[in-house]
């Protein structure tokens, strides 16, 4: 592709995009800007109502379909009726995923399990099934949410911590393995960032100790992980793959 040929305005105009967890946070971000930039979307939430809330959030520009992200039925399920509806996807945001905390020492089995279910393998079998059809129609681009937990260590995020370190590296040998079918596969690592269930798990003195401990002396906001995954889902990206990208306020230099 020519330069020329780039879209300078990060449109996302003609663009299909399916967002796991597309109901809440980080994910509820991004579906609200992809569609500012031209995009139609389908929401895959673990959420009953999935349908009837993505319509009432987004109107007629998304789909919403209750997806359990740990069963490859579901999820098949829901890309059929994704392209019955848009004919094609072109880009997936793999935000769904949970934060269950315990220290190491008492980190019961199940919690490790469910993380890792949710976090690890719900993203790779959306992934996987999406990255299938990406590499029929000829690309795409696929975003995953890692965490700064993926490159530092944080007290009673063992698990958390693990699962996250393990997307970054499936991002990376997705993205060597996809580079020959036109398929961008990259991760973003955010700090904490003030989605509901951010401010109340860092709500009061625990919070305000945590923002001591960030240079730039501040969480983050949904809208700005949106503003980054909107920059990996447009051209000005085309050559960026395998990357993990870290907005973090300097966390993670120290």
């Amino acid at each position: 592709m020519d330069y020329k040929e780039f879209d300078i305005n990060f449109g996302l105009e003609g663009k299909v995009a399916v967002i796991t967890g597309g109901l809440s946070g980080i994910g509820e971000a991004t579906a609200e800007l992809f569609i500012k930039k031209g995009a139609k979307i389908a929401i895959f939430d673990v959420q009953a109502d999935a349908k009837e809330k993505a319509n009432d959030k987004f109107g007629d520009n998304a789909i919403g379909v209750t997806v359990d992200v740990t069963k490859k039925e579901q999820i098949e399920s829901a890309i059929e009726e994704t392209l019955a509806k848009y004919g094609k996807i072109d880009l997936l945001v793999n935000s769904a995923g949970v934060a269950l905390l315990d220290d190491a020492e008492n980190l019961s089995e199940e919690y490790w399990d469910k993380t890792f279910a949710i976090n690890v393998k719900g993203s790779f079998l959306v992934a996987q099934a999406i990255g299938k059809q990406m590499i029929k129609s000829g690309g795409g681009k696929i975003i995953n949410l890692a965490s700064q937990a993926s490159v530092v260590a944080l007290d009673n995020h063992v698990a958390y911590c693990a699962s996250k370190g393990a997307i970054v590296s499936m991002t990376q040998v997705l993205a060597y393995e996809w580079a020959q079918y036109n398929i961008n596969v990259n991760c973003i690592s955010p700090t904490v960032i003030l989605t509901e269930l951010g401010k109340k798990a860092w709500a009061g003195q625990v919070g305000e100790d945590m923002k001591k401990q960030i240079p730039a002396g501040r969480f983050g906001y949904p809208e700005e992980v949106a503003a980054c995954a909107l920059f990996l889902a447009a051209d000005a990206s085309n050559l960026m793959t395998g990357e993990n990208m870290i907005i973090d306020g300097g966390y993670t230099i120290k």
